[in-house]
């Protein structure tokens, strides 16, 4: 079966054909570092992952870029008002970025450009398109001619939309209905940070970065783009009329979007009181793995409804597979193979990738893993698994991990100080009357061999004898 993408350029699933036989140029866009990224932000970074490791696990030889957002709107807002600099306000968040990242399993780029080191490259990128006649200056600031480009509202369906051509928007972010020209180069501002160049003292316009920065690292033109469905229009919009604008070139074959996520059912919100970050959750003592887990279970292009119960039933489907993982490695079984098991094996396999293939169908794929963790299980209790088939299917399962980055292969033994932590977690946890998560900490101990004790002198815990 060939690799296939749903194209949101086309509004269809196509075969995945790179420009380069073998190789895939990816570019996804990267958090806007001012603040703690939200666990609706990383079900786009947990998706851009998957589809990276997927790409290598088919044998593609994978550049992957994710740009830092460290100069924008809101950045110098901050700045200004605290009398800091940029890099004060952002170095901080980056630092913390890549910690999340790592806590996740989320592979770091090849290169994570930041907007600051590429203001030359977007100068370059705004003379090009007035050479080309799609920006004009106004006050000092320079802007996008979106009636110089026919094709501008192709990829958000804009076809329909009166464009307001010649009415000018500074701001990076706006509605549908603000379908305007938009600023590339900002007009400095007293006390903001600004760069002195070719077009004069400003900063770069928050849609110019990603344009810039994309075809720094990867070309004029390049074979897939991901993002958020929310950045959908204006941004990708309006990168595609700058990239192609100044090029005259094809700016991305393939554009790859993630559907947002709910908390419950309900939109994230802060005043409603259901915004999480991912330390919000490490606080309550949550399994960093089942928060992939649940990140990347779901299918990319639907809705992902994020809750508790849900991450319950995240660390239970793990459980499933560290568990048969240890018993593949750890119990004895008789010498030899069947052909029965030989051949699910394979069919397993088979069906995992024909399922990733369909534009990463991780459900039905995840369906095929767990059907063959039961027929195993099931052909171990009843001392029907052969040596041969135990470490074919433990095979299977380290190379399907390499996609998931989820399963643990061991069972490192708890650190004293670990297992106080989580206690802790659990007094505060039973303090708010949060049983469900008090629950699941002593579950997850004692899967871990440590037996609690409650008394009325305080919580006390043990070893498990084996």
């Amino acid at each position: 079966m060939t690799l296939r993408f749903f194209n949101t350029l086309e509004r269809q699933v196509e075969p995945f054909e790179p420009l380069e036989e073998g190789k895939a140029k990816v570019y996804a866009c990267g958090p806007t570092v001012y603040g703690y990224a939200h666990i609706g932000n990383f079900r786009a970074f947990a998706f851009a992952d998957l589809l990276r490791r997927y790409l290598r696990f088919r044998g593609f030889e994978t550049t992957f870029v994710m740009n830092l957002t460290d100069v924008d709107d809101r950045i110098i807002e901050i700045a200004r008002d605290k009398g800091i600099s940029i890099g004060e306000v952002t170095e901080p968040f980056i630092k913390i970025f890549f910690e999340d990242l790592a806590a996740l399993n989320i592979e770091k780029a090849d290169v994570h450009p930041r907007a600051t080191e590429h203001i030359e490259d977007m100068v370059e990128l705004v003379k090009a398109l007035k050479d080309r006649g799609h920006a004009y200056e106004q006050d000092g600031s320079t802007y996008y001619s979106i009636s110089s480009f026919p094709e501008y509202g192709r990829l958000a369906r804009l076809q329909e939309v009166d464009l307001k051509a010649g009415a000018r928007l500074d701001t990076d972010r706006y509605e549908k209905e603000d379908v305007r020209d938009f600023a590339l180069w900002k007009a400095c501002k007293a006390g903001e940070h600004c760069w002195d160049t070719e077009l004069g003292s400003g900063r770069p316009g928050w849609h110019l970065e990603c344009s810039a920065m994309s075809m720094r690292y990867l070309g004029k033109t390049f074979d897939i783009h991901l993002g958020g469905d929310d950045l959908i229009f204006p941004h990708h919009e309006n990168e595609i009329a700058q990239s192609e604008g100044a090029t005259g070139k094809p700016f991305v074959h393939y554009w790859l979007h993630a559907r947002h996520l709910i908390i419950d059912g309900r939109k994230m919100s802060r005043s409603e009181g259901n915004f999480f970050t991912l330390r919000d959750l490490f606080k309550r003592g949550e399994d960093p793995r089942a928060i992939r887990y649940l990140l990347i279970s779901t299918h990319y292009r639907r809705l992902l409804n994020f809750s508790f119960d849900a991450l319950r039933a995240a660390a239970s489907a793990l459980a499933r597979f560290d568990e048969f993982a240890l018993r593949l490695q750890e119990e004895s079984f008789p010498p030899g193979s069947q052909t029965s098991h030989k051949e699910a094996v394979q069919r397993c396999r088979g069906e995992f990738i024909d399922a990733m293939d369909d534009d990463l169908n991780i459900s039905e794929a995840l369906a095929a893993v767990f059907m063959l963790v039961r027929d195993f299980n099931s052909a171990a209790d009843d001392g029907d698994l052969h040596s041969k088939d135990a470490a074919a299917a433990l095979e299977l399962l380290q190379e399907i991990d390499q996609v998931l980055g989820v399963i643990n292969f061991e069972q490192p033994a708890l650190e004293d100080e670990e297992i106080e932590k989580l206690i802790q977690q659990r007094i505060e946890a039973r303090a708010r009357r949060d049983f469900a998560q008090a629950d699941h900490i002593r579950d997850m101990l004692a899967e871990r061999g440590i037996i609690l004790q409650d008394t009325p002198e305080g919580t006390r815990w043990r070893k498990a004898a084996h």
